[in-house]
């Protein structure tokens, strides 16, 4: 039983219990976090005369030390659980008093390991969403790059994956630029309402003591207090947002993955992954496998579990605390790094891939993807978009029949359809650049447009503004 919440017992908890309830196992990783509000907790104590000056200094250095040990323990595999101690908050105040004597006791005045534990998480979450962000940053710069390097490479489009029309790869790959972009704006509303801070409201009704909440809040670096103890300690939704933001960025990660996979296999033949992102199979040799991609792809789904965890857990909480969001953090830091992991290795692998070109272009040489452009050259000629559209449409259904592409049929052929289908004039049409440079619009895939939309996703990095209509 943990000596500091003994006083009301008198039979000891039984192990079992105890390790059920423990969560030290995990929780260890908020230390820092601990110790950074108990150093702004001191100071609270102290300006409201709860502490004398050299129990102050006394309990502010020794946390200090005590936070280099505990990092050196961590760092060497060395540090040793405890389960009496039930959590890092309470391990943190044993191992300062047994450091400091009987001012260590001193430091839990005021407030309770419910505003304590929900002020560590604010602070554990606010650092790592700034470590996501420039992920996010870096992979957007990767894929900038990647775009600007490769403008003039042509591969089809799809729906259905079907091939639909001929795209240039730089505008291809952009669209996952403007995901990562809405997934940044995401987060930065994550962050705006992980910015509150919690200290000071106690239990739940909040402190007897006059701790000037502020104070603490400038020091630790929130911008806004909590205006309800009950709901500061009770509160997790920021973690419900951070994880919906995982979700959905995780979500457009493996869109990425599971396009690099097709990609990559021989059918497609369109990109070749470096080895350091590749491994090999224990039986076939020849073997060079997506792993990477394809466990980002199945990591997805792990994220959106904790995400339904944590709404489930919550659903049916009274206020305020309940023993039951000690389950709010397992899923949390797993989360938090795997979605680190993934930004990271798949801007690495993007960086590292090659793109087979000819391949590419290959593939939008003899196919129906200039059909489309064949119907709104009949549309210019003045016929309904309807009316052309079934005209083209009987035409390609024809050449699949005789084994032709548009590009092989003859003047006769084509007045079979219609009488305003000139030959001469839509030669030029079928070529899968002129399909891709008349695509203009703002937004398309022109490279005149794909340069713009890449000005203007450098101007919106730099700004941190979004694409706005009136630009």
């Amino acid at each position: 039983m943990n000596r500091f919440l003994s006083g009301r017992f008198d039979v000891d908890t039984d192990p079992q219990v105890e390790r059920f309830t423990a969560s030290l196992h995990f929780d260890h990783l908020l230390f820092s976090e601990d110790v950074e509000g108990s150093l702004a907790h001191v100071d609270a104590l102290w300006e409201a005369d709860l502490l004398n000056e050299e129990e102050a200094s006394t309990l502010k250095k020794g946390l200090k030390e005590l936070h280099q040990e505990v990092q050196e323990e961590i760092k060497k595999g060395e540090f040793k659980l405890n389960f009496a101690d039930e959590d890092i908050h309470m391990h943190l105040e044993r191992r300062l008093t047994e450091k400091v004597g009987d001012t260590g006791g001193k430091l839990h005045t005021g407030r309770s390991r419910n505003d304590q534990v929900a002020l560590d998480l604010h602070l554990y979450l606010k650092k790592e969403i700034g470590e996501i962000d420039a992920l996010l940053e870096d992979f957007q710069k990767t894929i900038i790059d990647l775009a600007e390097k490769n403008l003039e490479v042509i591969m089809p489009g799809y729906t259905h994956l079907q091939r639909a029309q001929p795209v240039l790869f730089s505008h291809h790959i952009m669209a996952y630029f403007w995901m990562l972009q809405r997934d940044r704006e995401r987060l930065e509303g994550v962050k705006d309402r992980t910015d509150l801070m919690p200290l000071g409201a106690g239990a739940l009704a909040g402190s007897g003591f006059n701790l000037n909440r502020s104070r603490v809040a400038r020091e630790l670096g929130f911008s806004r207090l909590y205006e309800n103890s009950m709901d500061a300690v009770s509160d997790r939704d920021y973690l419900v947002e951070f994880l919906s933001f995982s979700s959905t960025n995780m979500m457009h990660l493996s869109r990425l993955c599971e396009e690099l996979v097709l990609w990559c296999s021989s059918e497609f033949n369109f990109i070749e992954l470096d080895q350091s992102h590749t491994t090999g199979s224990s039986l076939m040799p020849q073997k060079k496998n997506p792993d990477v991609a394809e466990l980002v792809r199945g990591k997805t789904g792990r994220v959106y579990g904790t995400l339904i965890g944590v709404l489930t857990l919550l659903k049916g909480l009274p206020l305020t605390y309940n023993k039951d969001l000690q389950e709010d953090k397992e899923g949390l830091f797993d989360t938090v790094e795997t979605v680190k992991q993934s930004l990271y290795l798949c801007k690495e692998m993007l960086k590292g891939a090659r793109l087979n070109r000819k391949k590419m272009e290959q593939a939008v040489e003899n196919d129906f993807s200039g059909a489309t452009e064949l119907a709104d050259y009949l549309v210019r000629k003045g016929l309904p978009f309807r009316e052309a559209h079934h005209i083209i449409g009987a035409l390609v259904s024809y050449c699949e029949k005789k084994n032709l592409s548009l590009k092989e049929l003859n003047q006769e052929q084509l007045l079979q359809f219609h009488h305003a289908l000139d030959l001469d004039e839509i030669s030029e049409l079928l070529f899968p650049l002129s399909s891709v440079s008349a695509k203009k619009l703002r937004g398309g895939t022109a490279p005149e447009a794909v340069r713009e939309q890449i000005k203007e996703a450098r101007r919106c990095m730099q700004n941190k503004e979004t694409f706005t209509a009136d630009k």
